[in-house]
């Protein structure tokens, strides 16, 4: 893309080939103001812009630095699934035998992942759960980012999700999504399972 004649000087010719900034600018125009993002080539007239791809950052004066990410903190590993927790974390392959299988007791499905931060509180509201219930009640975990295609299969679109499956099959399971109080939980389980 050429100049326009119109802002064009002979003074232009004399500068260096490659504006690098809008200070260096030998014309004073109110026009000129929008090529403060690009700098423009004199010897081929064309636009280059200070947001490529290439990784010369000399001749960009605004340009963003390509250093790779460094991160503040290690993301969490589990943290919150210890093996003196009550509510276990289980494959997709063991939920899906629970569900089959036998049992006298409800269930709670609970669909997570580590880096969620509702997820964090309702790990805890479960525990207190599972303490009250002790063996009247089973209580298992799923993290979303290690079983993927089986949250998207079981229609989770948002985190926490719980499933609440009744040991009668003949009743249908109940879904939530998102924090829900403990209380709702107990009268989930005690009126509806």
């Amino acid at each position: 893309m050429a100049l326009p004649q119109a802002y064009t000087s002979s003074r232009i010719t004399t500068m260096s080939p490659l504006f690098t900034s809008r200070a260096s600018l030998p014309l004073v125009s109110t026009r000129m103001s929008s090529f403060c993002v690009t700098q423009w080539s004199l010897t081929t007239h064309q636009e280059k812009s200070i947001f490529s791809s290439t990784r010369d950052t000399k001749n960009r004066p605004f340009s963003v630095p390509m250093h790779p990410r460094r991160l503040l903190c290690r993301p969490p590993q589990g943290k919150y699934v210890r093996e003196d927790y009550l509510v276990k974390k289980l494959s997709a392959q063991e939920i899906q035998e629970l569900v089959r299988g036998e049992r006298t007791v409800p269930l709670i499905i609970d669909f997570y992942a580590t880096w969620c931060g509702p997820c964090i509180l309702m790990a805890q509201e479960l525990e207190m759960l599972a303490v009250e219930y002790e063996s009247n009640l089973t209580i298992v975990k799923v993290d979303t980012d290690d079983e993927y295609e089986f949250a998207r299969d079981m229609q989770v679109r948002g985190l926490p999700t719980l499933y609440f499956i009744s040991p009668d099959p003949n009743k249908d399971a109940i879904r939530t999504e998102g924090l829900i109080p403990i209380q709702m939980m107990r009268d989930i389980v005690d009126k509806q399972m």
